[in-house]
């Protein structure tokens, strides 16, 4: 493994125990990931939750609201993926849609807007005040690495379904969704819930600076009791396997690329 490689296995082992940490102590942790289309964020999160265990580690990644969930408190929908006692949620994307897309498209009212920049530094202030851990992360990446992202998907099937229809007119609001976050900034950047800026030009470089950064941010320690063994299998009492003709089995594709089984 290169250097840079080594450093994310550590902390990949590092968030094996803060996973621990959290449903041992019953701690409830919300990060936010926001920024720009391809920015690196669904990446970063993907090596988060790479070795993590999904009964505590969740993504929240939301679709469009639906039409009863547009007459709802815009916030109410986000209260029902908040963590509980022992989780870990990542949020890819958040409530901070009504200060990006939805301002810079339409999708929200000018007076929605204003009484969401109003609202959200109360409502984090409360999530905060009970008890939740909240780490909000901005991934910043320039108009030519985002254009050479996008034309990257376009040409990979693999990727392609990770352009949207608004993402590709992103493009012709970059200065708009420029002035949006600065907007967003100037009301959320609170000192009790600040913003931090994760530099995403290099995915590589920008997934290890992160991670590094959300593991300094949380309180925990290695809590993993000694190592153990493994007790002896059961004896078999008798039993016999039924014979493999009796089942069915998954057709051996990979026999064409790998040597057969010894």
């Amino acid at each position: 493994m290169s250097p840079a490689e080594q450093e994310l296995y550590r902390l990949q082992v590092e968030l094996v125990k803060m996973q621990q940490w959290v449903t041992d102590t019953g701690a409830r942790v919300a990060v936010i990931f926001e920024g720009r289309d391809a920015a690196g964020k669904g990446g970063t999160i993907a090596r988060i939750t790479e070795h993590l265990n999904p009964r505590v580690v969740r993504i929240a990644a939301l679709p469009k609201p639906s039409d009863r969930e547009q007459t709802e408190w815009y916030f109410q929908r986000y209260i029902k993926e908040l963590p509980a006692g022992g989780e870990i949620v990542l949020f890819d994307r958040s409530w901070y849609n009504r200060a990006g897309v939805e301002q810079v498209f339409g999708f929200c009212t000018p007076q929605q807007h204003k009484l969401f920049l109003r609202q959200c530094p109360l409502f984090e202030r409360m999530l905060i005040d009970d008890g939740i851990i909240l780490i909000k992360y901005w991934f910043s990446v320039s108009d030519e690495e985002q254009e050479r992202r996008f034309e990257s998907r376009l040409n990979d099937p693999l990727k392609r379904w990770k352009l949207s229809p608004v993402d590709l007119a992103s493009r012709s609001h970059w200065v708009d969704y420029s002035r949006a976050k600065d907007t967003m900034f100037v009301h959320t950047d609170t000192q009790e819930s600040p913003w931090w800026v994760v530099e995403a030009e290099d995915k590589q470089r920008a997934r290890i600076n992160c991670i590094s950064h959300l593991l300094s941010l949380i309180p925990y320690h290695d809590v993993f009791e000694p190592s153990v063994s493994l007790p002896p299998r059961q004896k078999d009492g008798g039993y016999v396997r039924p014979d493999a003709s009796t089942q069915h089995y998954v057709p051996d594709v990979a026999a064409q690329f790998l040597p057969a089984n010894k």
